[in-house]
């Protein structure tokens, strides 16, 4: 009789201790893996491989990134891809909200860090870039938006941006192994409008890591959830 009991009371614990296994395993993705998927993208989206020097560089954003970022995180919430009034409740213990915090703290970085990244660093094309971002952000936070059709939004602007930035103007810059007057020999209208756009000479490999940075970015938008995991007390079960 004894025995029947303590298999009882071991087949009722299980689903307790899957459940805790299972909420371990959703704090520490939104807790840990979630601010590492955006602090990774925030860094790499300052990094830069000069072409002149071989050497790489961190730039970091400009004013206009961070406003850029701060009306993109007013437009997940419009949209109700964060819901803020989830985020930080009374209900929630300050430790939590203040955990909350960081990790949507960590989502602003990111977002300042992919305008760094998208934005022609100056000249002409950088004000135009910068304007059709902020035209289009300004736009749709006053408008009806929906969780999926704004993160769709977002990759298309992302993808066209980045193709305009590291597919047209980098190939407008002159080759890092040559000269100016080589330059200006072999290719006189790419000297030209690269003089006129006044393009920075990036290497080849600034290209590839900021499209790791947006791909990182947007996945980790797709694994941001619109709630943050609740902490389940032992009171609860």
């Amino acid at each position: 009789m004894q025995e029947n009991d303590e298999l009882v009371t071991k087949e009722s614990s299980l689903p307790t201790v899957i459940g805790d296994a299972v909420q371990k395993r959703r704090l520490f993705a939104f807790y840990v893996y979630l601010p590492i998927v955006f602090l990774s993208s925030a860094l790499l989206g300052g990094l830069r491989f000069s072409a002149t020097e071989g050497t790489f560089v961190f730039l970091r954003p400009s004013l206009v990134c961070l406003i850029l970022a701060a009306m993109l995180v007013v437009l997940f919430a419009r949209a109700g891809l964060v819901s803020v009034g989830e985020w930080f409740s009374e209900e929630r213990s300050l430790l939590e909200n203040a955990a909350d915090g960081v990790v949507l703290a960590t989502v602003f970085i990111a977002s300042a860090q992919i305008f760094n990244s998208l934005i022609p660093e100056q000249g002409l094309p950088y004000w135009v870039v910068t304007f059709c971002f902020f035209w289009m952000l300004w736009n749709n936070i006053f408008a009806e938006f929906n969780t999926q059709r704004l993160v769709r939004s977002l990759g298309a602007l992302f993808a066209l941006a980045f193709v305009v930035k590291y597919l047209v103007l980098l190939n407008l810059a002159a080759p890092g192994n040559q000269s100016w007057i080589e330059s200006v020999m072999q290719s006189p209208s790419r000297s030209a409008a690269a003089w006129l756009l006044d393009a920075p000479q990036f290497s080849s490999a600034t290209g590839y890591v900021q499209f790791f940075t947006v791909a990182i970015y947007m996945f980790g938008l797709y694994l941001l959830p619109s709630t943050p995991v609740k902490v389940r007390s032992a009171n609860n079960g």
